[in-house]
Parts: C-alpha cells; sequence; structure tokens
C-alpha cells in the first residue's frame, strides 16, 4: 500500500491519519475515525487465542515459583514474577518471547495496521502483556483513568492496540474506553491540568512523558461533553484499537477468569527519527521492552525489582527465543525497508 501523499510530521498537531470526516470505509475504520476506538472481531482464531493463552501461562510457571492455574491459593505475588497494577508483564525480557512476536506477526495483525496506516512499512512497539489474576488477596487495585499520549503532543499520533485471548464478560477483566474522548483531547488540555497524585503515577525522575493520569473531575468533563466509559467484553481473538489519546484503564477482574491479552502498536517507520530506529534496534538485540510507542519515546528499561532489591530472577533474554525472520528485524527497526 502507498502511504498518504503528504504526509504530516510528527508533534506537527497535525493528526498523522488524514481523516476528512466523509470517507466511508465499509468496515472498523468508519468507526474508529468516528470515535477514536474501534473493535475488529476474530483477527486470530479461537484456537490461536487459546494457544496463546497456555503460553502465557507456560511463561508465568517457567519461574518455579510454584503458580499453579487452578488452585487460587498459589495466585499471590510470592508465586508470581514482578508485574505492574497487579498483571501488567513487562520486564525479563518477556517482551520478546517467541509467543509475543508470533502474536505481533499474525498475517491479520500486520493487516489491520497496513489498513489503518496506509503502508506496509511498520514499526512495531516492544510492549507487555497482561494477565491479572482474580481475587488477588495481596493485591490493593484502584482504576486510574489515563491517556499514552503526552498533553504537549497534539493530534493523532499514536494508535494502540490489544489483542484477548480469554472470553470476558461484565464480571471478567477487561478494557474501559472513554469513546468519543480522543476527539476533545486538544480542548482539555488548552488549560493547564495537573495529573492525579495517584499511587501508581511513576516518580518524576522517570519522565514517562506520554502518560496523564485524569481526576475524578475530569472523567466527569468528558462525560458532561457526551463521551462514555464502556467496559469492552470481548471473544477469544478479538482486537481492539484505540488513538493513544483515548481515556482508558483496565477493569479488575471479578469473576473467575484469569485476564489475558497482550498489548500490540505499530506506526510507520517513515515517522522514525534514525536515532530512535538505531536505539530501537539495539535495544530490540539486547532484548529490552519499550513503551507502547514504535516510532518515539523509547526507553530503556531498568532492571526488575522485587521488595525493592533487584530480583534474582531477572533474565537479560527470553525464556523461549523467537525465530528472528526478515519481517521481525523490519518492525523491530534492524533491517531497512
Amino acid at each position: 500500500m502507498a502511504p498518504h501523499a503528504e504526509d504530516p510530521k510528527p508533534d506537527s498537531g497535525v493528526d498523522l491519519i488524514h481523516h476528512d470526516g466523509k470517507t466511508v470505509y465499509g468496515d472498523w475504520r468508519d468507526q474508529f475515525h468516528k470515535t477514536g476506538t474501534a473493535v475488529i472481531k476474530g483477527v486470530i482464531s479461537p484456537e490461536r487465542a487459546e494457544y496463546y493463552k497456555q503460553k502465557q501461562i507456560e511463561w508465568l510457571q517457567s519461574f518455579n515459583r510454584g503458580f499453579d492455574p487452578n488452585d487460587e491459593s498459589t495466585w499471590t505475588q510470592e508465586h508470581l514474577p514482578v508485574s505492574f497494577k497487579g498483571g501488567m508483564y513487562f520486564a525479563y525480557s518477556s517482551t520478546h518471547e517467541k509467543f509475543v512476536w508470533e502474536a505481533r506477526t499474525e498475517p491479520k495483525i500486520l493487516e489491520v495496521f497496513s489498513k489503518l496506516w496506509g503502508t506496509d512499512e511498520l514499526l512495531c512497539s516492544f510492549d507487555g502483556m497482561n494477565i491479572t489474576l482474580p481475587r488477588q488477596k495481596d493485591l490493593t487495585w484502584s482504576p486510574w483513568p489515563h491517556c499514552d499520549q503526552s498533553p504537549q503532543r497534539k493530534g493523532m499520533q499514536c494508535v494502540q492496540g490489544l489483542l484477548n485471548y480469554q472470553p470476558n464478560g461484565p464480571n471478567d477483566g477487561g478494557l474501559i474506553l472513554m469513546h468519543g474522548s480522543s476527539k476533545l483531547f486538544d480542548e482539555f488540555f488548552r488549560e493547564q491540568r495537573e495529573q492525579d497524585d495517584h499511587e501508581d503515577k511513576p516518580p518524576e525522575e522517570e519522565d514517562f512523558r506520554d502518560l496523564f493520569i485524569f481526576k475524578e473531575e475530569d472523567v466527569k468533563w468528558f462525560e458532561d461533553r457526551g463521551c462514555k466509559l464502556e467496559k469492552l467484553n470481548l471473544e477469544p481473538g478479538d482486537f481492539v484499537l484505540w488513538d493513544s489519546r483515548t481515556m482508558h484503564y483496565a477493569c479488575f477482574p471479578q469473576g473467575d477468569r484469569i485476564r489475558h491479552v497482550q498489548y500490540i502498536c505499530m506506526t510507520p517507520r517513515k515517522f522514525a527519527k534514525q536515532e530512535d530506529v538505531d536505539l530501537k534496534a539495539s535495544l530490540f538485540n539486547n532484548w529490552q521492552g519499550t513503551t507502547h510507542w514504535p516510532h518515539c519515546n523509547i526507553r530503556k528499561q531498568g532492571p526488575v525489582e522485587r521488595d525493592g532489591k533487584p530480583d534474582p530472577q531477572n533474565r537479560t533474554e527470553p525464556y523461549e527465543k523467537p525465530i528472528v525472520t526478515d519481517r521481525i528485524l523490519q518492525l523491530a527497526g534492524v533491517k531497512a525497508y
């Protein structure tokens, strides 16, 4: 597919995907351009989703801490590798596990991002997975409505994705999206806004840049303007896309099912500066993860800590290394298109 004729520069304040508000595609793109969100049903088969779910369980068990998906007494931090928000895994070189790269290179996943951006020449984020256990007793959890785009970045600059592996209904863990909030992002941030002082707010010295945590009154601001918070109920194999300006957060599982998802984000290679591509390639070669952003805000993560000390079980390479193809090298920024 050919790139768009006149591509805006990233961070120019202009939407990186131009849509005139009139063009009709007759597919999920119509919903995406209307609300900044879209659910694409059955991007992978239920059988593939089950395979990925089992690989996630095997990965948790590979630390030999006694985790058993069928024994709820083992659903504690003591029996698990270290995660963020009780189930988001970015460390231990997990972002380069064989099954993670298999998911990123599923033909229909690549097709979705190619259709969205109008090009096959994409970079992929080295993003994490989410395996959240219901009723985890040693976990304090609170909602944290946020967006993954800095108020300093204007316009539609990035689109995030989530591949779902486990059925989730009203009582299960899942994604909550504020439909339409991306369209009001620039208006909201015309005024000076302070982030919520949430327990999960990163320390100032880490400067996440592309993270803003909303206060309760901010949520109401968007709702008063017609936006609606919705918890998505998904089937195995469903894929969700959202404009990174969209307010969202995870719903903690109340039912019996473990939540299983993989975060996947791709943007065109042409939006990346060469130094960012070089950094990305070096992170790939050292099995390091990145943020949600494929083409910028690429930062090396520090070693994972358990109880305030470096985790002796930290890994500097994946438990099961990917079969590295030319396509993976292109998506990782190692090989040119």
